[in-house]
């Protein structure tokens, strides 16, 4: 997945305004305690990141 298909799947779930903010302040121990931001600065793929965003804030289906 490129990051901008997974920015706008963010954008497209949460909204333009929240996405930015929950990717920035959101810390979640299924990223080994990072946020959505460190785990991509850290070499997480985009995609594996997104699976976990849908697993803890429970994307529906049809938007994962």
């Amino acid at each position: 997945m490129r990051l901008t298909d997974f920015w706008e799947r963010m954008r497209t779930h949460f909204g333009a305004g929240y996405a930015d903010s929950f990717a920035r302040d959101h810390v979640m121990s299924e990223l080994g305690g990072r946020t959505v931001n460190e785990a991509l600065a850290d070499g997480w793929d985009a995609k594996q990141v997104w699976r976990v965003v849908c697993a803890v804030m429970e994307v529906p289906a049809e938007r994962r």
